[in-house]
């Protein structure tokens, strides 16, 4: 009997490690990026037919990143452990239908469990979720077998603490760029390289031809359709999908330069610039607003002066935006001042590219070489635009910032346990 407790303890234990990390891991990399978990929620919205709901959204994955990460670490610390696998529980039990009729009718290719960090299938995350169901009702089953690693005495303080630091981390990546980037247009990112991919683990498909004979259809390949056989007559060819393969990182990056009609006075589609742009050997901004009309003018000064060194350098600046023709004559009119050239961009691949209205880009041969958000343009009179350059500092300032990371809040819990400790040992 002891040796069946000790099993069951074990692998409650496991089971605890596995989702409990399983929650961190999900919670964190949505907290970096709150406002991509809200673009996904939106996505939700749209298939549901639930528009009206957009203003709840950035609240709803504020909370829900929070929550997720807070259970996971409640659970990895053993602490209130009834009401962790409680919590736990009813995540899956909301989840594993969710994710089921997501993987059915695939309203959204990628769920957006794990952000922009990992990216896997609907019919993955459902199997993810199946297990993590399973430990979920192991875990609420024997949540007595769980060791907590702190006391009844400073739980709540880990607890207290744990949720401040993941409301704050996923406020402070809302209101600035996410402090560690996942998405495929990070600096040191190619974007061509990026929108390209391997033929041979690219979809596998297959063209058919439809002929018609007697009354009934048949379908045939490039190999043997019967283009000798007059008695067949043609109704159609189809390209049908063999298997899925790997998708480009970046699918709908293309941008069209806009031109002024001085006579007619309005803007009109002059020339697609997406190569010119990626292929330029020299440096050139990208300034992206997905919509004129949201954008926070605060800082717009920071951008025209931008704009301005760029022209005094023979620098290429161009304004992308999705808006409409006629919202981006009429903040033209209201700016007269700023001599944006503007261009034409899709409204997710800008929110993608900066989740930042507006934001700043800098590309050099593809490349991005860095990018800010409204408030954090610098002055580039002051420095050589070479010092902008961040492509090589890309893994070093990763590995610092996730160390950061990890120490603000592994540290102060350290500290509490410390003190659970000490104040155990006196009692």
């Amino acid at each position: 009997m002891r040796i069946q407790n000790r099993l069951l303890k074990y692998i409650t234990e496991l089971f605890r490690l596995i989702v409990g990390a399983t929650f961190v891991f999900s919670g964190f990399v949505k907290s970096v990026d709150p406002l991509g978990f809200t673009y996904k929620i939106q996505d939700y919205l749209i298939s549901f037919d639930l528009v009206s709901l957009f203003p709840l959204a950035l609240p709803a994955a504020i909370i829900m990143v929070v929550a997720e990460l807070v259970v996971g670490v409640l659970l990895l610390l053993g602490v209130y452990r009834k009401f962790s696998t409680i919590a736990v529980t009813i995540f899956m039990g909301i989840f594993l239908p969710l994710t089921l009729w997501i993987a059915i009718y695939n309203p959204v290719e990628d769920c957006g469990c794990f952000g922009d960090a990992w990216v896997i299938s609907n019919w993955d995350t459902f199997y993810k979720n199946i297990v993590l169901s399973i430990g979920a009702v192991m875990l609420l089953i024997n949540n007595k077998m769980i060791t907590p690693l702190f006391s009844s005495s400073t739980s709540l303080v880990a607890t207290i603490f744990s949720i401040i630091f993941g409301l704050s981390f996923a406020i402070y990546n809302t209101v600035k760029l996410p402090v560690i980037d996942f998405r495929p247009y990070h600096i040191g990112a190619n974007i061509h390289e990026q929108m390209q991919v391997d033929p041979e683990k690219g979809d596998i498909t297959q063209t058919v031809f439809i002929y018609s004979k007697d009354g009934n259809e048949k379908e045939f390949t490039e190999d043997n359709y019967p283009w000798d056989d007059s008695t067949w007559v043609y109704v159609d060819m189809q390209t049908k999908l063999i298997r899925e393969g790997e998708k480009p990182k970046i699918e709908d990056f293309h941008i069209n330069l806009y031109g002024y009609d001085e006579e007619l006075d309005e803007l009109y589609i002059e020339d697609d610039i997406t190569e010119d742009v990626l292929n330029n050997s020299g440096y050139t901004f990208l300034m992206t607003s997905y919509f004129l009309d949201e954008m926070n003018e605060r800082h717009l000064n920071r951008f025209i002066d931008a704009a301005k060194y760029a022209e005094e350098s023979g620098v290429k600046f161009y304004l992308l935006t999705s808006s409409l023709v006629e919202d981006i004559m009429s903040w033209r009119s209201e700016h007269i001042n700023t001599n944006f050239v503007f261009a034409e961009a899709d409204e997710r691949v800008l929110k993608t590219m900066n989740r930042s209205n507006p934001g700043l880009i800098l590309l050099k041969n593809g490349e991005v070489v860095n990018k800010w958000d409204d408030g954090d343009v610098p002055d580039f009179s002051i420095h050589s635009i070479d010092r902008w350059d961040e492509r090589s500092n890309v893994q070093r300032n990763f590995w610092i910032k996730l160390m950061v990371i990890l120490s603000l809040f592994i540290i102060p819990l350290a500290i509490v346990k410390v003190y659970d400790v000490k104040q155990n040992r006196e009692k």
